[in-house]
């Protein structure tokens, strides 16, 4: 959504947040983001009730950036687990690169969209979504996918 109640606003102005735009919402998951409080209210709070938040966003905002960035180092925090226990919506580093898990296949995922599904692996996988954001898809909250996936 690049609009919300009429306003315009300058893209990237100082002092203010940054805008940034993604293919969808799983995409921006697994970068470590979450709905916005102010123009997706609802799924902003869904998000934080399935990922079993209730302090202050400030804190769970911490707590996601320290879960998928490497500080000093401008790489990604990744982590291993068993694709059988992972969740639709979660990101997983695939042989052809990042790829998304859903309804037990797997779509490798490029700039410009997912491609043709391929079968969901089994074993250890690197996981690429955040710890945070995983416990949020555990608990029932499911993102907005782009209506390309598998390149139809």
């Amino acid at each position: 959504m690049t609009e919300f109640k009429n306003r315009k606003r300058t893209l990237m102005a100082p002092s203010h947040y940054t805008e940034l735009f993604f293919h969808d919402e799983a995409v921006a998951l697994a970068a470590g983001h979450r709905p916005c409080g102010e123009c997706r209210r609802a799924d902003y709070r869904a998000f934080l009730n399935a990922a079993g938040h209730s302090g202050s966003v400030k804190d769970f905002d911490v707590c996601l950036h320290a879960a998928r960035a490497i500080p000093r180092v401008f790489k990604q925090n990744r982590h291993e687990a068993d694709i059988k226990n992972l969740p639709d919506g979660t990101f997983i580093q695939s042989c052809a690169g990042p790829a998304l898990l859903w309804q037990d296949a797997l779509y490798p995922f490029q700039p410009n969209g997912y491609l043709a599904a391929t079968s969901r692996p089994t074993g250890t996988v690197t996981v690429l979504t955040p710890k945070p954001t995983l416990q949020a898809l555990w608990g029932g909250y499911r993102p907005r996918v782009s209506k390309d996936l598998g390149g139809s």
